[in-house]
This record gives C-alpha cells, structure tokens and sequence, in this order.
C-alpha cells in the first residue's frame, strides 16, 4: 500500500500525445489514491504547464485557473483542419502564394490580434451547446455556432517567420484558445492555417522551472494548500479565537483576524500555524467561501 500524499498541488510538464485525463490516471497510480485532479486542460499535441491537484487541493482548481497563460505556439499555413490543430482531419489545402508571409503582412496579421478583444472558440471544444458538448455535436458533423468570448491579449510576439510557419510566444487571459488563433492569422493573412505546436510556458504564477517531467520515476513534490492558494489571492491571517469558528463556517468580524486585506475578491484564510482554513471573503460581510478541513 503506497503512503498517501497530504493534499497539495504538483506542477508537472505534460509531453505531447497523451491527455490531461491521461497524466491524471498515472498520476491516481503513482500516488495510490482517486482524489487527483487537474486544472487547466491541454489538449493531446499541447505540451508543458499542467497542475495536477491531490486531495483537497481540488477545491482550488477554479481560483488556480482564473489567471492568465502564457504559451509558445507554432502556426503553418497551407492546410487548415477541422480541429484547428496538427491532429484534426484536413479540410482545406492550398499553395501560399509568394508575399502572404513577407514580414510586414505577418506583423500587421499579429497587430490585429493583439488588438482583439473578442474570440470565437474552435468547434472542437468542452463548451456546452444546449447541454451537449461543442465538440461532440462537431464530431456528428454538426457544425455548432458559438458565440464570441470576451478575451485580453496582453503580449502577442512574434520570435520566427520560417514561411509556411510562424513561431510566437503570446500572455493571454483566462479563456483564450490558441487554436482560434491559428484558425484568425489564417484568415487575416489569406491563407489556410493550423496550430502545429504549443508548449503551456506558465499558468498564473506557475511556471515551467518549477515543473517536473512527466511521467516521473516517484510521485513530484507537491505545494502546500497554503502556499498554492496564497500564490493566487491575498492572505487573510485570523487570531488564534477565531479559528474554531471558521472551520464552523460562521461569519467572523474584522477584529477576528491579525492581517486582513482589503480586497475585491477572496483571500486565503490561514491559522495562526500557516494551514489553509478556508476560501473566504475579505470585505464587507467576512463569510466562507470554501472550507477545508485540518492536516496537521
């Protein structure tokens, strides 16, 4: 019987080929327990930051994956493909012509992306069309109609124009798909496009210098509950009293907690020790949002 892990976080780099759903399986083996988890898919060909959460660091997932990404993508024109990505069926195929990828094109293609502040997700994803998933109505050959998505890029650079590929390295909001990218530069350049390579460089505050390789040969380090969440959102310290009523979920008071940031979203409520009590609000009614329970 293998030791079980404390909860925690482990920040590993997927190899491409597999799925997230796949490194999550090993990963339930390595550390011989089913509460494993994950935040932030990537897709089979994507490779690089995944987050894989063990026990109660589940909890998290959603607070772990509300900060932007950044990524190093590789884009070549000639064939577009149903998925947008190097593993899709080919749906179009045509020559480029001698000047579609001169230099000035291809920076104006990346100012216009730069600039967007609206993306359609690829047909091919998890988004939910009248309680179906979208990619499951796209492999009906159903052709579902997605809406736009409000999107922030905050760096979009270009580092190689080797025609027909263009290499980038892009800092982009929660909910930005890379593959639509592929699928806009296409457009705007004149030419059928498709996302051939895309390594995840950091998720929020997790980057790839701080992930272990994948499969490994004994389960990875993992971050603490409390250091996780305070990568991610302000601390909250509360008083030694206070610590009884907070795992009760009452609502406490300012006067409740030594530190106490002022904060528009949740904080990471700790015990005097350090250990993570709870997901819970910082301004005007002080309630829990998530609680845990004690490892000590």
């Amino acid at each position: 019987m293998k030791a079980e892990a404390r909860s925690g976080v482990a920040v590993v780099d997927k190899p491409r080929g597999v799925t997230s759903h796949t490194v999550v399986a090993q990963a339930r083996r390595l550390w011989g327990r089913k509460d494993v988890g994950h935040a932030g898919t990537l897709d089979p060909m994507a490779t690089g930051v995944l987050l894989l959460l063990v026990g109660q660091a589940t909890k998290l997932s959603g607070y772990l994956t509300a900060d932007s990404k950044r990524y190093a993508a590789e884009v070549t024109f000639g064939r577009a493909t149903d998925s947008l990505d190097a593993d899709g069926r080919t749906t179009v195929e045509a020559p480029l012509g001698a000047d579609q990828l001169s230099s000035p094109a291809v920076e104006h293609a990346l100012a216009l992306e730069r600039a967007r502040a609206e993306q359609v997700p690829p047909a091919v994803s998890a988004i939910k069309v009248d309680g179906e998933r979208s990619y499951a109505l796209a492999r009906k050959g159903e052709a579902p109609e997605l809406a736009a998505r409000a999107i922030r890029v905050l760096e979009l650079t270009l580092l190689e124009l080797a025609p027909p590929v263009v290499r980038v390295e892009l800092h982009v909001s929660k909910g930005y798909y890379v593959r639509s990218l592929a699928r806009d530069l296409g457009a705007g350049l004149g030419a059928p496009a498709h996302l051939s390579a895309l390594r995840r460089l950091a998720s929020g505050p997790f980057d790839l210098s701080r992930a272990t390789s994948w499969p490994p040969s004994a389960p990875p380090a993992l971050l603490g509950l409390a250091e996780a969440a305070s990568s991610v959102m302000p601390l909250a310290r509360l008083k030694p009293e206070a610590v009884l009523r907070a795992r009760q979920g009452k609502q406490l008071l300012p006067e409740d907690f030594d530190e106490l940031p002022d904060s528009e979203g949740p904080g990471a409520w700790l015990s005097p020790e350090g250990e993570l009590l709870a997901i819970g609000t910082t301004r005007g009614e002080l309630r829990v949002v998530r609680g845990f329970n004690s490892e000590l």
